[in-house]
């Protein structure tokens, strides 16, 4: 009995190893092949050797996003190949929204090619809301806009632009940026044209004709439906501040040409005064020279002394006139005083 105890021990620790062995071995297997993966994908209809799976793991491929992108894609129709697939997953593309974006343009009855939408990605665009652009157009809110009408008059404009995706021209085609910049140019162009301010507040509708007609999305990734005028507030007299600026700087230049006048004057009188007292000093020193001129002419008898006395009695008789003029100014000026 005791050893048949020992027996039937020893088989099941020997069974419990075996199954301990096996369990490894199966999660070893599981762990390297994509099974469960493979399985989705049969029970889903769409048949991927285990062979190819393998090859995507080794290859560093998700295999899972890219066989639920796969088995998405048959579901919905689509006509694209799991190498097509993989070959966008190493080129570094997002196959999931390529997928989503081919099954919704094909639900929308819109032509969409799998090469087209696998190009944008790779381009950088976001095929998948391009797609949704294209079916759902999009609104773009420009902001405040100045521009400056012919009479002065500042006008600050909004507008809402509704566009729509260009599918073919999403490589290499200009984004809102480009629309919102173009808009704007336009909004200018026209409010400066205008004569007056009250003519594009009483017709906003023209801008948007103005601006429709000048084919703005052109080399853009857009198609422009319309463009509303959302908002026009009136802003500052530009042209009033420019023609205060303007008197302000004329009178500065009229200013400093005065100052400049001024101190030629000034510079002009000190020059006067200077050669007046040049002048004073040689009248002074000519009339120093009078007396011993006079001498030298008595000793010469080039003057005789009745020539001397009647100069005398004229000196003397001006002087008295002056003695005269100068009391009789006193006088005058006294009897001024008194009054």
């Amino acid at each position: 009995m005791a050893l048949m105890t020992l027996a039937l021990g020893a088989a099941g620790i020997t069974a419990i190893v075996v199954a301990v062995v096996l369990l490894i071995l199966l999660a070893i297997i599981f762990s390297i092949l994509p099974i469960r993966i493979w399985f989705r994908a049969l029970v889903s209809g769409v048949r991927i050797s285990m062979t190819r799976l393998i090859g995507m793991k080794w290859r560093g491929i998700k295999v899972i996003p890219l066989v639920d992108a796969y088995i998405s894609a048959k579901k919905a129709g689509l006509d694209i190949s799991i190498d097509e697939l993989e070959s966008h997953v190493l080129a570094r593309g997002d196959v999931i929204k390529v997928v989503n974006a081919l099954i919704s343009a094909h639900s929308a009855n819109m032509e969409l090619t799998a090469e087209t939408a696998r190009a944008i990605d790779l381009a950088g665009r976001d095929v998948l809301n391009a797609v949704k652009v294209s079916v759902n157009p999009k609104v773009i809110e420009t902001p405040a806009i100045a521009a400056i009408a012919k009479d002065g008059i500042e006008l600050r404009v909004k507008a809402r632009v509704t566009v729509r995706a260009n599918i073919t021209r999403l490589i290499g085609g200009a984004g809102e940026d480009t629309i919102i910049a173009r808009i704007g140019e336009g909004i200018v162009t026209t409010v400066g044209s205008a004569e007056s301010h009250k003519d594009v507040l009483e017709n906003p509708d023209a801008i948007s004709k103005t601006v429709l007609s000048k084919g703005l999305d052109s080399g853009t990734a857009y198609e422009i439906l319309s463009i509303d005028i959302a908002d026009i507030d009136v802003g500052r007299n530009i042209g009033a501040q420019l023609q205060m600026d303007q008197a302000e700087a004329d009178k500065r230049i009229a200013e400093a040409k005065a100052e400049e006048r001024r101190a030629m004057a000034v510079a002009l009188e000190q020059e006067m005064k200077a050669k007046t007292q040049e002048m004073r000093a040689l009248v002074i020193e000519a009339e120093s020279q009078v007396p011993k001129a006079m001498a030298e002419a008595l000793q010469k008898g080039k003057l005789g002394v009745m020539d001397y006395y009647n100069m005398q009695n004229v000196m003397a008789d001006t002087n008295m006139r002056n003695a005269i003029g100068g009391v009789e100014e006193s006088s005058d000026s006294k009897k001024k005083d008194k009054k």
